[in-house]
């Protein structure tokens, strides 16, 4: 990557950082509700039998909610679980959340090693955090690659998942970055 896209990333994830350090948790909490309730409305969302759902961050919106109603509806769920020897994610399956997760490297969630594999391919919907996204499909993580690596075997649905406060028109983006299908926020589905 080259030294003016790193700079610019750097200096959106700054921006972005002190967006959302001034996001009240009343708002942040409204705001996952919302998003929440406009995934349920999407047809991608009903149609999906396998779903991969990422662990949010204070800082991400909390769709976690959704997991158990899509385990309920028997929709095949899955999280992302690091791998230290090739040092990347897989994404393993969850059945019983309680059980099945284990704090892991970052201090999130994982699936245990025992959760079984889900093939990349068979993903239906994979739901994408990041640090800011645009409505071409840009999206801005947090710096290390590590989900772009992960989306590139995505062949369903890459949708991020953002509060509107992380919406620009346009994120940096190099020849490594994975562009999203769609951006789901508390007020808006973008179609990419």
């Amino acid at each position: 990557m080259t030294a003016p896209l790193n700079s610019a990333k750097a200096g959106l994830r700054e921006q972005i950082r002190d967006r959302l350090e001034n996001f009240p948790t009343e708002g942040r909490i409204a705001a996952a509700v919302l998003v929440r309730a406009r995934l349920r409305e999407q047809r991608v969302w009903s149609a999906a039998k396998s779903v991969l759902f990422f662990v949010p961050l204070p800082d991400e919106p909390d769709i976690w909610p959704l997991l158990n109603e899509a385990i309920a509806a028997g929709k095949t769920v899955a999280t992302p679980a690091f791998v230290p020897g090739p040092n990347q994610y897989t994404v393993r399956r969850i059945i019983d959340p309680t059980r099945d997760l284990r704090v892991g490297r970052f201090g999130i969630p994982e699936p245990v090693a025992a959760c079984a594999e889900v093939p990349l391919n068979r993903l239906d919907l994979a739901l994408v955090p990041g640090v800011a996204f645009d409505a071409r499909g840009g999206r801005l993580g947090r710096g290390q690659g590590f989900y772009d690596r992960l989306l590139a075997g995505v062949r369903g649905t890459k949708c991020g998942v953002a509060f509107e406060e992380q919406i620009v028109d346009a994120v940096p983006v190099g020849p490594l970055d994975i562009r999203l299908n769609c951006i789901l926020t508390p007020t808006r589905w973008i179609e990419t």
